[in-house]
């Protein structure tokens, strides 16, 4: 397969151009109510001056797809010509109005199926005849994208796949990938090409393997449409920036993505800094349509063999060197130091050094040298080492974590030693390394935590309500809550947490475990305690030492 790195094709998305070899392109998403057009400019203004390039807006309604041609008239009049995107839930309708007015609509491919209830298989013909469904039901749209020089983005969201899709391919990244796929096909066939497609999961390995196979799909039927990135639910604070750096940071480093966003539990202008930080950190991949992208990429999770030499190795977690990690650095000085362009391999354990400009293509071909030399080494164990000089903890986190966490998702590393000197803190690079293990989903030492960015259809404060879980059961080691902030995508979000905490509105709140409503309509004034009582009855509490 091509070497050179994928290049999708250029559209435009109102007066940016997009795909290409333009840069990457930061968007956020406002989380003010629709309906209240003055605040909804307001947070736009503030986004667009922080750096956001394109804005997305919730269209849940139609009231409230109608109220965006006041949200842009406003913006104009304020001078601000911003590219908007309605994002689209369950009408289709909505996205109809909205197509008239915005530069670019949000589709799921849930919103165009046909919802069988009940129904658990499909014959081969049953099947085709759905796509065919599909096909009617989005030519409207795209009849009316073409009219009004709008785009589409087919959003495919691990949680929110169709009956259909899930009988055929589980809740896997094929059949996020198949779901987004269906669509292209269509869009392609109308010959309707002002399209964008992304596939969004919490899990970065999920969303990394079916971005890489979406990418694979697409090249091989002549589809190269550009690709919106982001790790959705990412979260808050250190957690939620260091798995968006992870899950986003991964793929533009392989030359993939076209726009980026880093959703947070947090004030959508806290978004902007962190992506506007990766992207500007891989435009310059973006730049060379040379480089080095090896296709023979994993999709799936597969920690390299090794030996065990030290406590280091295979059958052991994933080590962290450091002041309070499992090692010292001490444990290593007799140890043979490389770099990723070594061909000699001589000794039972390696340190590779990485350095500022290392390539990401040339490591995974060091380790394929490695696995294919003839040395009796070859299955010695790898410490991943790099030294991370700036002064600032969020760059270090956001770099360390889409550098180190590339070779996390492939199964490469034994052990992780960071340094940072210009950090005071003795402790920062440490603890940063056991959060970039728990991003990759490699090694669980704290309470995984799934929180969506507020939007405009969220009922209660969910960032105040995310510090108090997190203050309650944040010691809870192994467990993954969520805390979603409506009942739209909340259920479908987070699917795969162990507990949930959903906002309904109108100050109610229903708990989830496992996936199922367990307790419904809790005064939110009561839902933290609430939750803590159904993880204590349920057995999986532990008091904090």
């Amino acid at each position: 397969m091509n070497k050179s790195r994928y290049i999708s094709r250029e559209i435009s998305i109102g007066n940016i151009s997009l795909g290409g070899l333009n840069p990457i392109r930061v968007q956020s998403m406002t989380n003010t109510p629709t309906l209240d057009t003055e605040a909804t400019v307001q947070q736009t203004l503030e986004l667009v001056a922080a750096g956001c390039e394109m804005v997305r807006i919730t269209a849940a309604s139609v009231k409230e797809a109608e109220n965006l041609v006041n949200i842009k008239k406003l913006l104009i009049e304020n001078g601000c010509n911003v590219p908007l995107i309605a994002d689209i839930h369950f009408l289709p309708k909505a996205a109809d109005i909205a197509a008239r007015i915005v530069d670019k609509v949000r589709i799921n491919p849930g919103n165009y199926i046909d919802k069988k209830v009940g129904k658990t298989s499909w014959t081969e013909s049953e099947y085709q005849t759905e796509i065919e469904k599909i096909e009617s039901r989005i030519s409207p749209l795209i009849k009316i994208c073409k009219e009004y020089n709008c785009a589409i983005r087919i959003g495919s969201n691990q949680g929110s796949l169709s009956p259909r899709i899930m009988n055929r391919f589980g809740d896997t990244a094929e059949g996020m990938v198949e779901a987004a796929m269906e669509f292209a096909r269509i869009c392609n066939y109308l010959e309707f090409h002002n399209l964008v497609l992304s596939m969004k999961s919490s899990n970065t390995r999920t969303m990394i393997y079916a971005t890489r196979l979406l990418v694979e799909k697409m090249i091989e039927e002549n589809l190269n449409y550009p690709i919106h990135l982001g790790v959705t639910e990412a979260g808050a604070g250190e957690d939620g920036r260091i798995k968006s750096a992870l899950g986003i940071g991964n793929l533009l480093a392989e030359g993939i993505g076209d726009t980026i966003r880093v959703s947070l539990t947090e004030s959508p202008v806290k978004e902007i800094v962190p992506a506007t930080l990766l992207a500007s950190r891989f435009n310059p991949i973006r730049k060379n349509d040379k480089t080095n992208l090896d296709f023979n990429w994993c999709l799936s999770y597969n920690r390299r063999k090794s030996n065990i030499i030290n406590g280091i190795g295979n059958e052991e977690n994933v080590a962290v060197i450091g002041n309070n990690g499992d090692f010292s650095a001490e444990n290593f000085s007799n140890f043979k130091t490389i770099d990723f362009s070594e061909t000699s391999f001589d000794s039972e354990l390696f340190i590779l050094n990485l350095d500022d400009d290392f390539d990401f293509s040339e490591v995974r071909s060091f380790f394929k040298r490695l696995k294919n030399s003839e040395s009796e080494n070859k299955s010695a164990p790898i410490v991943i080492h790099k030294i991370y000089y700036q002064t600032k903890k969020e760059e270090i986190e956001l770099i360390a974590a889409s550098d180190i966490g590339s070779f996390l998702i492939e199964g490469f590393g034994d052990a992780i030693w960071i340094e940072t000197p210009g950090i005071e803190d003795p402790e920062f690079a440490t603890n940063l390394t056991f959060s970039i293990l728990q991003a990759a989903r490699v090694r669980f030492t704290k309470t995984e935590f799934i929180s969506c960015p507020s939007c405009g259809r969220t009922k209660y404060d969910i960032v105040s309500t995310l510090e108090k879980v997190q203050k309650r059961t944040g010691h809870l080691k192994g467990l993954t809550i969520g805390v979603m902030g409506c009942i739209v995508n909340g259920p479908g979000e987070m699917a795969g947490a162990n507990y949930g905490y959903v906002g309904e509105g109108a100050g109610k709140v229903t708990l989830f475990k496992a996936g199922k409503a367990v307790v419904k309509r809790v005064d939110e004034k009561n839902a933290v305690d609430a939750l803590v009582k159904l993880i204590k009855d349920s057995g999986d509490w532990v008091e904090i030492e």
